[in-house]
Formats: C-alpha cells, structure tokens, sequence
C-alpha cells in the first residue's frame, strides 16, 4: 500500500475510531482521577474541584469523533508508517517538518496524536494565564485523554487491530474489555508532579517508550487465544491479564503522573496563578460533612439560595469512580442535610460534590476504619 491510503480503506478508518477510545472510559476515568493527588501544595486549592470535572470528562474527546471529523486523527500515531522512524526509531518533533517530509495527506492519515498533546497542553496553559480555572479543567480533561491514548500501545501502530496479524479485535479486547473486567487490579500510587523542561520532547519520549509494548499486546493476545482456544472466553481474559498487566499497570501510572506533571507544567509557566477554587455558585453552598474524618455515617449540609432548582450530590473515590449518589432531583429554597451511610466503603480519601446545573462544589471527605 502507498503512503496515501485509499477512500475506502480511510473510510473504514475513520468508522473504526469512532467506535475505539484508548483505554475506554473506564481506564480514562482512571488516568485522569488520579493526577489531582499528585498536584503541589501551590496547586491544592484545585485538588477536589479538578477531580470529578477530570474524571466526568474524561472521554469528551472520544464523544467528539461523531461530530468533529477532525477529532479522530487526535488519537493515534501510526508511527510505524514512517521510514524516518523505521530507520532511527524517531521523527520529527515538529509538525510543519513532518508535513514537509511526508505530506499533509500522509500525516493526517497517520494521525496527530503527538501535536493534539501539545495544542491541549497550550491551551490549559493559555487558560491558566487568564486565571480561566473552569476552561483549564476541561482543556486538562482532554489533554489526559491524549496522553492516556499515548500510553495504550495500539494507538501507537498501524498494526492497531491486528489486522496484520491476523490477531483481528485485539484493540478492543484489550483496552475495553479486558481493563473493564480487571480494573481493580489497576492500582498504582501517585508520584509528585513536576516541572517538565521540554514538553514536546518529553510526549515524544514516552510515545517512543510505550511503543515498544505492542508486540508484548501482540504475543500476550496469541498465548491467551492458544490456551483458551478462543478469544471470547473468561479463560482468554484472564490469561491476557496475566501476561499484559503489570505492564497495562505501569503504563496507567505514568500516564497519570505525566498528566500531572503536565499540567502542573503549564501552571508554573501560567506564572503560578492563584484563585477561588473554580465553578462556586452564589447560589447554592456546601458545607464541610460533620463528624470528619469519619468511619460510618456522617452529615452533609447544603443550601439552596434562589429558586427550584435540580441538584445532584455525588461522592467520588480517588481514582475518580463514583461510589454514591446521595442527592438527585429539585429542592426548594433552604438548608438541607443528609446522611451519608459510608460502612460499605472502604478507609481512604473521597470527593462529595454537589451540582446544579453547569456549577459545581466539591469538598473532601475522610473514612477510616
């Protein structure tokens, strides 16, 4: 096949993308819930307000794909596809010296996902320089999904399905299916974020990095299909666990910390802004749950100022998940208080938030046991 791939092969293509997102919700939700932890004390007044807002949207880039027709070539680097690449194992970090190379068309083809990381991490930079917290979280949102495509190894391939291997599905085997029925295995602590020199050649590196993961993808998806005799089967499953995650685990963590640090980046360079944590709404407050820390019960007050409005009062854990949903329909003018029943949680920190609307106020709870 030439450079230029056919209309009807890119066709095929693009219905291909709309349908795969790196990792699936599940993982991206998890990618993106976890870098607030690691955020630094200058940054700690956006800690619980950034983590649903990270979380909730962490897939908005994959929703995209229906009606942007640009999107989907955000999300992958056929990286293999370049000569350059075969010969040095690198590319040009520049996308006006790539597209000089090969050509618009072949780049487009290819995908984009380096330069979408770094036009993502521009504009939750720009934000920040405008003290724009509530946009900055959503651009942050996006950039973790990009870099959480970058640490799934077959959004870096052409070989993306094993469509070349006859190995037909494994995309979605593996990063859908796999991660949703092994997710809680995934755990991994939260490094400290920090201050990233080069950007574009610290994306390129890792994408380099994870890259050399595919054929690991690749053989783990053959043993598991020899020993199960299909690839459907709760045996396939737990077989390409066993031979795929501690590395999937590893690549989950260094996504989060490399959205963290990323993030954290654009912050210092934003020259450091400070504010009132984003997205508080004069006409609704949520106080701080009574007794705290707590192990089984504990109250929530709110208040709603003006008029009959819909509220939605969510708890999340630290990776992002909702574990409890407290609150959910219109409430009158007036002071209000719930329970909160936490004996089927287990010990660790969480985030209740409360949302009306487009506003939202998010406070940290402590459980132990």
């Amino acid at each position: 096949m030439g450079k230029v791939r056919s209309f009807g092969f890119s066709l095929i293509l693009v219905l291909f993308w709309l349908n795969v997102s790196g990792w699936g919700g599940t993982g991206h939700r998890m990618i993106n819930g976890h870098a607030p932890a690691s955020f630094p004390g200058g940054m700690s007044f956006l800690k619980s307000s950034w983590t649903p807002i990270l979380v909730d949207n962490a897939t908005a880039a994959d929703d995209r794909k229906a009606t942007d027709p640009d999107e989907a070539a955000r999300h992958y680097l056929d990286i293999d596809n370049y000569s350059m690449f075969l010969d040095s194992g690198k590319i040009p970090m520049s996308f006006d010296s790539v597209k000089n190379l090969y050509g618009i068309s072949f780049v487009l083809e290819n995908g984009i996902l380096p330069w979408a990381t770094i036009t993502a991490f521009d504009s939750v930079k720009a934000c920040f320089q405008r003290k724009d917290f509530n946009k900055a979280a959503l651009f942050a949102a996006d950039l973790g999904h990009y870099i959480g495509d970058g640490h799934m190894p077959l959004h870096i391939t052409r070989n993306y399905n094993g469509q070349y291997t006859s190995q037909n599905g494994i995309h979605g085997r593996y990063e859908t299916r796999m991660i949703d029925d092994f997710s809680s295995g995934i755990l991994y602590s939260d490094d400290p974020a920090y201050y990233i020199t080069d950007v574009s050649g610290y994306i390129f590196t890792y994408l380099y990095a994870n890259y050399r993961y595919t054929d690991s993808v690749l053989l783990a998806d053959n043993y598991a299909v020899s020993i199960a005799g299909n690839d459907t089967s709760g045996l396939y499953y737990q077989e390409l666990w066993n031979r795929t995650g501690r590395f999937t685990t590893a690549l989950f963590k260094h996504a989060s910390a490399s959205l963290a640090s990323l993030i954290y980046t654009a912050w210092v360079e934003a020259g450091s802004p400070n504010g009132v944590p984003l997205l508080e709404d004069p006409g609704v407050s949520l106080g701080q749950n009574v007794p705290n820390p707590f192990s089984d019960l504990t109250e929530i007050r709110y208040s709603v100022i003006s008029g009959n409005v819909p509220v939605e009062l969510k708890v999340y854990n630290c990776d992002g998940i909702q574990v409890a949903g407290l609150v959910n329909g219109i409430r009158n003018p007036g002071s209000h208080e719930i329970t909160w029943n936490a004996r089927n949680l287990p010990a660790g920190v969480y985030y209740y938030v409360l949302q009306t609307g487009n506003s939202r106020i998010a406070r940290k709870a402590v459980i132990f046991k």
